[in-house]
Formats: C-alpha cells, structure tokens, sequence
C-alpha cells in the first residue's frame, strides 16, 4: 500500500489562478526561511533578493531536496501574502516584500 507525503494547497493572490500543491515539509521549510529572512520594516527587502536569502537559511540536506529553490520561494511567497502573513511594499518599484 502506497503512503501518500501530506501536501499543502498554495494559493495565489492573481483573481482566476488555480493554486499549487506542494509537500507540505517543502512549505514548513521555505516558509520558515521566508520568515527569518524578511524584516518587518516599512521598507522590506527587495523580492529577487528573496530566493538567495531563503537558501542561506535552509540546510544543506534541505537545498538538496527541494529543488528549484527559487519556484519554491515564490510558490509559497504567494501564499503567504494571501495568508497575510506577507506583503507588498506599496509604490516601490521593483518589488518590496516585508512581514506584516
């Protein structure tokens, strides 16, 4: 009998988007490196900063498995925001991101 790995639904703030299922230990981790690397001053941290900075917090056995951290980071960023747990800096260009 196949044992099928918890998932999680990530959803997507874009109105129409279908969201994302991903292994839930995939999300415990990104989430958690997402977490401590994003401050939740006014102004935040650049967004294409955000996979580099993700994977300085996840362990070298993490980086192996996941796979494409970048997808991954943006995958559960999207969520997060529709969580509310993240958002956008408003009117800075290119994108801000900062915890809430």
């Amino acid at each position: 009998m196949a044992t099928t790995e918890p998932t999680i639904l990530c959803k997507t703030p874009t109105p129409g988007k279908k969201g994302t299922r991903i292994a839930k230990w995939k999300y415990d981790c990104i989430q958690k490196a997402i977490k401590k690397c994003t401050p939740k001053t006014k102004s935040g941290i650049a967004f294409k900063d955000m996979p580099k900075l993700v994977e300085k917090h996840l362990s070298a056995e993490e980086r192996k498995s996941l796979g494409s951290i970048t997808w991954y980071t943006v995958t559960v960023k999207l969520d997060m925001e529709v969580r509310g747990e993240l958002c956008r800096v408003p009117g800075v260009k290119p994108q801000h991101i900062r915890r809430v």
